[in-house]
């Protein structure tokens, strides 16, 4: 009788620890559903930070002079966008030239950027005062710096206009041709 006994109660015990298998397996492919439900789903997306659905690399244009002087030629770059804001990042991009057959810098080398920021549709992009002092061309290459200027940053749609300041203060023109004291609209004309 005492062999019957422990064989039951081995018995019991396994069966009881099947049961609590089981029900921890039962549990956990509950907890998962749960876990997988669209609901969920959806609260945990809106808990994510919107930085990191910010790409680090963009597609830009930047414009540069044709050689003759006669329009822009529009440039497509992969920028970085990871310490700079795009425009920031475009304009910086435009900075370092171009080497391309038919195409020239018209921005002076020495000409740094200061900053760029965007409000309420106006680009205000500042340049230190080698934009203006190192400047060495006409009325042609005038239009042509300012053209790459303004229609690098209004190619992006959010940008309807660009105000250019030297030093942080406005500037009413660069070498005497073109008035910019008032914000610029895409310069068209210069891109056919």
């Amino acid at each position: 009788m005492l062999i019957r006994r422990k064989t039951m109660t081995y018995t019991l015990a396994s069966l009881a620890c099947a049961a609590l298998i089981a029900l921890g397996a039962g549990c956990a492919d509950e907890q998962k559903a749960q876990t997988d439900s669209p609901a969920q789903t959806e609260q945990t997306k809106d808990k994510e930070p919107p930085a990191a659905t910010v790409p680090k690399e963009v597609k830009v244009n930047v414009y540069y002079a044709r050689s003759d002087g006669t329009g822009l030629v529009a440039v497509s770059r992969t920028v970085n966008t990871e310490k700079d804001d795009k425009y920031t990042a475009a304009l910086k991009s435009l900075l370092t030239g171009t080497k391309e057959k038919g195409q020239t810098t018209v921005i002076p080398k020495k000409a740094k950027l200061r900053s760029v920021t965007v409000k309420d549709g106006v680009a205000t992009v500042d340049f230190s005062k080698e934009l203006q002092q190192n400047f060495s061309g006409g009325s042609t290459g005038e239009e042509m710096l300012v053209g790459s200027i303004v229609n690098t940053l209004t190619d992006f749609p959010e940008v309807e206009k660009v105000r250019i300041l030297i030093d942080g203060a406005p500037v009413e023109t660069l070498s005497g041709h073109m008035d910019l004291s008032e914000p610029l609209s895409r310069m068209t004309e210069l891109l056919q």
